[in-house]
């Protein structure tokens, strides 16, 4: 979800994954909507919504000491890590990656054979707590946290160039549909980061075990690197999220429910409004709340988008090495073909499915490198076993 200067066309299945449109409704937010239609080409809108949105005015009037206060009290009383936040061994074998039959990714296709090497994966998402130890060991200040640059925002007065992230809200009207511009339920809030993911007035002190949130990738290459990881390659990803099941649709199997019983995070309802919450979560979920896969891995389909290390391109399945391929030599993607982006994995909160699938195990998502949102996470993996201890 960028930050920076962008436009992109987005699609019903790529607006949930950290597409860089954002940075659009970014700049809308920050500086008003008016004639925002004119950018409709760029949303990838066929007609306009049924009734022009109301101009989203953004609170400036944060109160930064109250909120650095904040964030110094929560890393006095960080919780220990749960026996879940662990790292769990990938043998070295051969999967098949893509997607199958009746998938509707077309970048991620052809299905191919792909051998990797054993590995060692975080078995859940980092969580708000493991981040916390993070920051409080190193003090380091995410983007989310940072002021914009003004070069990226030349037209945005000084006094509005404040940190802010991209927070998710249902739209209240009953004309909104997943079809509608997405500017009725993305808003960009003024100290909205990991520690405050809706705002300055919201918490993680009773989220400690939730995935941290608001994170890009920089951020999580910065995480990586202090606990002695590295994030995962786009084949490391998916066959860990397959748990040993070769081309099934869905992370434990072929089935969305098992006995009845929703086995991820992600929506229920009347996307983008109604959320029946029938698998008990609104937003994040804790990690762990739902069964594990055959790997032992939780969360590997839904809660929180997870960066990977690959660049994205949509062409890439087509040229892929078949052993332990890294991703391609650089990014490109034919909505942006100057954006930089990293691929994301597992979906969100937010997919469903009827709106997004990116939560089966081929869907690939994508993101601009400065971008965060309240649906973005990740996860680490290493190449040698782990000093279990040392690596919580």
């Amino acid at each position: 979800m960028s930050k920076r200067k962008s436009k992109e066309r987005v699609t019903v299945q790529q607006k949930p994954g950290g597409g860089t449109a954002w940075v659009l409704i970014a700049l809308l937010l920050l500086m008003g909507v008016g004639g925002a239609f004119a950018v409709f080409n760029y949303l990838g809108q066929e007609e306009p919504p049924p009734k022009k949105p109301e101009p989203k005015k953004v609170e400036i009037a944060v109160d930064w000491e109250k909120l650095k206060a904040k964030k110094a009290r929560l890393l006095t009383v960080i919780p220990p890590l749960t026996d879940k936040e662990k790292m769990v061994h990938i043998p070295a074998g051969t999967f098949y990656m893509g997607a199958g039959r009746g998938e509707p990714f077309r970048d991620a296709r052809p299905v191919h054979p792909v051998t990797l090497d054993e590995y060692w994966i975080d078995a859940t998402e980092v969580t708000n707590a493991a981040f916390a130890r993070f920051v409080k060991e190193t003090g380091y200040v995410t983007v989310a946290e940072k002021k914009p640059d003004p070069k990226d925002f030349p037209n945005v007065p000084a006094e509005k160039l404040q940190p802010f992230s991209q927070v998710f809200k249902s739209p209240k009207s009953a004309d909104v549909t997943m079809q509608s511009d997405v500017r009725y339920w993305w808003t960009a809030v003024y100290g909205a980061c990991w520690f405050a993911p809706e705002g300055p007035d919201s918490t993680i002190e009773n989220r400690w075990n939730h995935p941290v949130v608001h994170i890009c990738y920089h951020d999580a290459v910065a995480y990586a690197k202090w606990a002695k990881k590295r994030l995962p390659t786009e084949a490391e990803w998916e066959r860990a999220a397959r748990g040993g099941l070769d081309q099934n649709p869905y992370a434990w199997g072929e089935s969305l429910l098992i006995d009845d019983k929703w086995q991820c995070n992600i929506w229920q309802g009347n996307f983008p409004r109604d959320n029946d919450k029938l698998d008990g979560h609104y937003r994040t979920a804790p990690v762990g709340s739902f069964p594990a896969n055959g790997f032992g891995l939780h969360d590997m389909a839904g809660n929180v988008w997870e960066w990977c290390a690959d660049w994205y391109r949509p062409d890439y399945y087509k040229a892929s090495p078949r052993n332990n391929p890294k991703g391609p030599k650089d990014s490109y993607d034919p909505n942006e073909p100057h954006l930089p982006k990293k691929v994301q994995r597992g979906g969100s909160f937010l997919c469903s499915k009827g709106f997004c699938t990116r939560y089966l195990p081929a869907g690939r998502g994508k993101g601009d490198l400065n971008s965060g949102a309240s649906h973005i996470g990740f996860r680490c993996v290493s190449s040698t076993q782990p000093d279990q201890k040392e690596a919580r």
